[in-house]
């Protein structure tokens, strides 16, 4: 505890400190700070270990001074030590990013740390997300030149965080993007809009192998074309990678490529996206030998539905950059007031469905293997589709409101996840998810908010080794529910209690560190309470109770989240 109040000490000087420059130098200050502070009790019966350290804490401090056209900020970072599911390299406080950028009619450029994305991302994206405990920030120069209206060049160079320190690995790259309707004349007012664009992204990393030879260079090319009209629009953008062994890929020599289009229409009140993603070999890091979320370059977006409730997000889908072929279709339609099924109030649906699979891999000759180091791995069609399952996931959304003081959103949801694939262990587990989502406005300021939330599933997913070996949010049937009652604009409380009530055969039971000697494995809840306090720009949270453990994804960047037992405090503030 004493650490973190020294933390929230030095947080507290520094923006008052900083805060000083408003009058010293002119310009302006802004920023924001959050900490995260929790506390860690055993618990056998959910697999919540022993941590020797009893409270943990992450926290973050963004300062950004701003006068004209220059601009200039620092972060500090605090992590006494990281949180469980956070990489225990982050552990210590320093100065993670620090930058100055100067912005002109013609030229922007950066120093230091930056965050920059060409295209979708198939080539090139830095970027963070805290939650995720993500940051693969560049460390270096970036320059964006405007020569003409619609042209947009772009320069970097530089190396990638790895934790406190730098990746082995120098990137550079290009990106040039050309909106066609400002750059021809006559074609300014056509209904037709087209941007063209394109990037080079290279890596040099030395090698230092003793048995392989390794390119030193590995680059990827990509193309993008982005059309639109009337409520229609279509991007779609390649990437071709050059031959990069690494641990990811076993160390093949292979060549990558990808392919994305994503297609919106919408006009009022009824919207249809439909994507595409076909993927091959294409992990590419400034590192060869890192792993997990570490040092990756570019990005490749999931395309499956990202969801914001926990037990339709129980078994989230995460890129698989060996190999992956899928598609997603979305349907929005709103029902108008007075129509029968708009009713009243008017009625919103959507609804959604996803499928990848994976794709035709065959061996290069009888002698090799698919996948086998040293050589070209296998052979692959351009577009082809395996007839392996990895993830799909059929949903659809009724947002319904019922009187002025009552509203609901409703949700149903199958999904198969093949846990072979995705979590290496056990097979396709195929749940069906229900959820309820009521709001009633009491009076003014006051509302209740009830949740209820039930996952079915034919697998219980043990296994027949230690449960360590495998996921341990896979025990069968769940049911939820929550209750938050607001008081805004400064109040909430919450009560929550997930309900994992499948039955387990004895002998499977006795072996799995589950079992608690009183064979009610039937009868485990993870009960939670919760309040939070806002006050304009600032916002503490505190709750205590206990975590299941599963994989938490955003836009196809996963980490574990571990079960857990304890007092949560949060803390944010912006300036």
């Amino acid at each position: 505890m004493q650490k973190v109040l020294l933390l929230v000490t030095i947080l507290l000087v520094s923006f008052g400190a900083f805060a000083q420059l408003d009058n010293v130098m002119g310009g302006s200050v802004s920023g924001n700070f959050k900490l995260d502070a929790q506390t860690y009790s055993p618990d056998s019966i959910i697999g919540a270990d022993t941590i020797s350290e009893k409270l943990l804490s992450n926290s973050y401090m963004n300062i950004i001074y701003t006068n004209g056209n220059f601009k200039a900020g620092v972060r500090f970072e605090g992590y006494f030590n990281a949180m469980e599911g956070y990489e225990k390299q982050y552990n210590g406080f320093g100065l993670a990013s620090r930058f100055a950028t100067y912005t002109g009619d013609f030229v922007e450029v950066t120093a230091g740390n930056f965050y920059e994305q060409f295209g979708n991302g198939l080539a090139f994206r830095a970027y963070e997300d805290r939650d995720l405990g993500y940051d693969n920030a560049m460390d270096g120069a970036l320059v964006k030149v405007k020569p003409h209206d619609g042209i947009i060049l772009k320069g970097i160079i530089g190396q990638q965080r790895l934790y406190w320190e730098k990746a082995e690995g120098l990137v550079r790259g290009a990106d040039a993007e050309f909106a066609i309707n400002s750059i021809i004349g006559g074609f300014a007012e056509s209904n037709h809009r087209i941007t063209l664009g394109g990037s080079f992204v290279s890596k040099f990393q030395k090698d230092e192998d003793p048995t392989l030879i390794l390119p030193e260079n590995v680059a990827i090319g990509a193309g993008r074309i982005n059309y639109s009209i009337s409520g229609f629009n279509i991007t779609s953008e390649y990437a071709y990678k050059s031959q990069d062994p690494s641990f990811d890929n076993r160390n093949i020599y292979k060549s990558g490529s990808a392919l994305l289009v994503n297609t919106n229409y919408s006009q009022k009140g009824f919207g249809v996206m439909v994507q595409y993603k076909w993927v091959d070999n294409m992990s590419f890091r400034s590192d060869r030998n890192e792993s997990i979320n570490n040092v990756l370059i570019n990005n490749l977006p999931a395309i499956s539905k990202n969801h914001a409730y926990s037990y339709s997000a129980m078994y989230p889908y995460a890129t698989q950059a060996n190999g992956e072929a899928g598609f997603q279709i979305e349907i929005f339609k709103k029902f108008n007031k007075g129509s029968f099924i708009g009713g009243k109030y008017g009625t919103m649906m959507s609804m959604n469905f996803s499928r990848i699979t994976g794709i035709d891999k065959t061996p290069l000759n009888d002698s090799t293997k698919i996948g086998q180091s040293g050589t070209d791995g296998y052979t692959t069609s351009f577009l082809s589709m395996s007839d392996e399952l990895y993830y799909q996931d059929a949903n659809i959304d009724i947002t319904k409101k019922f009187s002025k003081k009552l509203k609901g959103v409703f949700t149903y949801q199958n999904i198969k996840y093949n846990q072979k694939v995705l979590e290496v262990h056990l097979d396709v587990v195929e749940a069906n998810i229900f959820i309820a989502d009521l709001t009633w406005k009491i009076k003014p300021k006051h509302s209740l908010r009830i949740e209820a939330q039930a996952l079915f599933t034919s697998q219980d997913s043990i296994g027949e080794g230690d449960y360590r070996e495998y996921g341990k949010q896979d025990y069968g049937d769940w049911a939820m529910l929550t209750l938050e009652y607001t008081i805004s604009p400064n109040w909430f409380f919450a009560v929550s209690d997930q309900w994992n009530y499948v039955s387990f055969d004895d002998d499977i039971a006795k072996k799995t560190l589950l079992y608690n000697h009183n064979k009610e494995l039937d009868r485990i809840h993870y009960y939670s309470v919760a309040m939070g306090y806002t006050k304009g720009p600032t916002r503490v949270a505190l709750s205590y109770g206990k975590q299941r453990e599963g994989i938490l994804c955003v836009g196809g960047v996963c980490r574990a989240v571990p079960a857990s037992n304890g007092l949560l405090l949060t803390l944010s503030h912006t300036f």
